[in-house]
């Protein structure tokens, strides 16, 4: 690629010196010259020739000078780099040019030796400063694209190619939300086209909002149903905490979303929500041909059945204690140890519960009666008996209850809960 440069001197003879002195550069491609007399003839160059990159530009100049060229130069918005030319006694403009932005500087008489090495050592910075622009403009522009598809630091992993080794497939401990919509299938079935298209819309764009407002990573829509992930494919400390909130969060606005299509006599059924932590195997698992960042393992097994445990509990929000365990801090009510289809061992879950529905008193009397349905109380039946009667809206007592009525004990609890 050529580079062209504008000399600005007011010497009659400099311009058939330079070219002279560059004729095999110039005839190889390599340079082209401008030429002008002084600060006024340079922009009109400037402006006629957008392809100079290089000013070579005297400080004595009739007219317009050379600090002010190289001011009015570094006003423009494609700033073009800058050598000062001077007597070797003039250093006060010589400085006062570095510090306006020059790049470098030549004293007169000029030795055209130091003057070819120094252009050479400009047109490289030069280069680089190009090359490096045109990668960032790539990059954003790349980004900006993958960010419709990838959760933001995928996106950003990919478009700067930024350790990409993270992305081949590896163990590592996770914190991950499994969310579906109940009735689902009947909804589609019952919806028109448009209808559903603009409601599907509108609730996975509001659901991917909020957790890329807590920095999780999408890793799955599949339908109605979203996978997200913490703690990959970057390093965060508090993984656990972060699924919890970002579970309350998608609760809520799942909630109000699904009053406000109700309001237009549409069923939108309740988002059902599971919460796990443990380790899985993370990274790309699209081969070759596309790209595919997931995981794999019994703990997303795990967090889709507790996800689907709520249908059967009337909960939204069910967290196992390995992810409350993490977190250090939940506002919710144990649920048992739940005995889910393929497990030997049985889980501790909660329920999560929102901190505008959470009432400490409320939870208090719910863990005295839990308490003493752990113990085989038989008062534990009066216990739940007594909550249900001051809220009938509440599920998890209601489950409680019935369970104990039917003859039931303890806390252990078998389910029966396929993945789906």
């Amino acid at each position: 690629m050529t580079a062209t440069i504008l000399v600005v001197d007011d010497e009659p003879d400099l311009e058939d010196v330079v070219l002279q002195h560059f004729q095999k550069q110039i005839s190889d491609g390599r340079i082209a010259f401008v030429f002008a007399r002084d600060g006024v003839d340079a922009l009109q160059a400037v402006a006629a020739n957008p392809q100079i990159e290089v000013v070579l530009s005297d400080i004595n100049m009739p007219r317009m000078d050379g600090l002010t060229l190289l001011r009015k130069l570094q006003e423009e918005e494609h700033k073009r780099t800058t050598i000062v030319v001077s007597a070797y006694d003039d250093m006060a403009n010589i400085r006062s040019a570095m510090n306006r932005g020059a790049f470098d500087f030549l004293t007169k008489p000029i030795d055209f030796n130091d003057l070819e090495a120094t252009l050479e050592r400009t047109i490289l910075h030069v280069n680089m400063e190009r090359n490096s622009q045109q990668r960032l403009i790539k990059a954003e522009l790349a980004q900006a694209s993958l960010s419709r598809y990838f959760s933001p630091q995928l996106a950003s992993r990919l478009a700067t190619g930024a350790d990409m080794d993270g992305m081949t497939a590896h163990v590592r401990d996770i914190s991950v939300i499994f969310t579906d919509i109940t009735d689902f299938l009947s909804l589609v079935e019952k919806t028109s086209p448009a209808i559903l298209g603009e409601m599907l819309n509108e609730y996975m764009f509001g659901m991917t909002e909020i957790v890329f407002a807590h920095q999780g990573t999408v890793a799955k829509i599949v339908g109605d149903a979203i996978q997200i992930l913490f703690n990959a494919p970057s390093d965060q400390a508090d993984y656990g905490i972060r699924a919890i909130t970002c579970a309350n969060d998608l609760d809520a606005w799942a909630q109000g979303f699904r009053l406000r299509w109700r309001s237009r006599d549409v069923n939108f059924g309740v988002t059902r929500i599971g919460v796990h932590a443990g380790p899985a195997l993370v990274g790309n698992f699209g081969g070759d041909r596309f790209f595919d960042y997931t995981a794999h393992g019994d703990t997303m097994n795990t967090v889709a059945r507790l996800e689907a445990v709520n249908k059967h509990l009337g909960t939204r929000i069910c967290a196992s204690a390995a992810v409350v365990a993490i977190a250090g801090r939940f506002q919710g009510r144990p649920i048992g140890e739940l005995v889910l289809r393929g497990r030997g061992e049985p889980l501790e879950a909660y329920e999560l519960l929102p901190a505008l529905v959470f009432n400490e008193a409320a939870a208090a009397r719910y863990l005295d009666a839990y308490t003493k349905l752990k113990s085989e109380d038989a008062s534990a039946t009066s216990a739940f008996a007594a909550l249900l009667a001051s809220n009938a809206d509440d599920s998890l007592v209601e489950f409680h209850l019935r369970r104990l009525l039917n003859g039931a004990k303890g806390i252990r609890i078998e389910l029966d809960t396929k993945v789906h």
